[in-house]
């Protein structure tokens, strides 16, 4: 299934994507997507309904986040080899976890807003890896059966505030509207290998960004598994697993950073599109 939410902030509905691509409204069977949806359960409970008997959305308007209520919005830097040697730094031993903070998520289309003197605000596309039931202590093998779904991130960065500011890289991380996700959570089923997806992303048109996940150097059932010993899991948190090369901070001869007016378009295969535009700073872009 393509589970996704639609509307206004403050008033999303639930809904999915049929056969066809067009909007189905959920909204008469649940009323709303939620961590605990995302379970066996409720994904069962789902996929028993007869799709064609939803109403079918016209103008579903904004694109919102899939689900509502993400706990933790972890991830993984470093985790392409060809991406650690162009930001100048070492492939790890181990994953590279940090955090975004919840209140940076918007809607895959949502407008991007630079943080006030904002200077190197970049780009990258991840794959986000949806956690359905709760891990703790999970072994690699078991770990892909936690797993929800999976969905397009933009896991943006402050490069100045993330590596020249002092301490760990949350702050050039967790800016508001630095975490879109969607357009779509695309259940586990319908996604035959996670570590076989292309993922790109292009600034003005341009491809900037070429990758598939086979490149990561730690797969999706490790870091479920490895980041479960360290936290719970739970339904609902997300986990976005690291960008491919071409970010604006490696680009060749001199680094490019985003500024206002310019449009990303980013995806993943399987797993739909996002297209943002940058705005400066404007406290009502981020709260209306």
């Amino acid at each position: 299934m393509k589970l996704m939410r639609y509307g206004a902030k403050g008033a999303e509905k639930p809904g999915l994507i049929d056969a066809h691509g067009a909007v189905r409204d959920l909204s008469g069977v649940l009323s709303d997507i939620t961590g605990a949806t995302l379970g066996k359960d409720g994904l069962a409970t789902l996929a028993a309904v007869d799709i064609d008997s939803l109403p079918v959305v016209a103008n579903p308007g904004r694109i919102a986040p899939p689900w509502k209520g993400v706990g933790k919005f972890l991830c993984v830097g470093l985790n392409y080899a060809d991406h650690a040697a162009e930001s100048g730094m070492a492939v790890p031993p181990e994953p590279v976890l940090f955090m975004k903070a919840s209140s940076a998520i918007i809607g895959a289309h949502d407008a991007v807003v630079m943080p006030q003197d904002s200077r190197k605000s970049d780009w990258e596309v991840e794959l986000g890896v949806v956690i359905g039931t709760t891990a703790r202590y999970v072994s690699e093998a078991e770990a892909l059966s936690h797993v929800a779904g999976y969905c397009v991130v933009n896991d943006l960065s402050e490069r100045e505030y993330q590596l020249e500011r002092g301490g760990q890289w949350d702050k050039g991380k967790g800016c508001d509207t630095f975490g879109p996700i969607g357009p779509w959570l695309v259940t586990a089923d319908e996604v035959a290998d996670p570590q076989n997806l292309g993922l790109w992303l292009e600034v003005n048109g341009k491809r900037v960004q070429d990758g598939n996940t086979r490149t990561m150097v730690f797969g999706v059932a490790n870091l479920v598994s490895y980041i479960s010993r360290f936290m719970t899991l739970y339904p609902g948190d997300i986990i976005s697993t690291g960008t491919p090369p071409g970010v604006g901070m490696g680009q060749k001869p001199s680094a490019v950073y985003l500024k206002p007016g310019d449009t990303m378009r980013l995806g993943i295969d399987g797993l739909g599109e996002q297209r943002q535009t940058v705005h400066a700073w404007n406290p009502q872009l981020i709260d209306g």
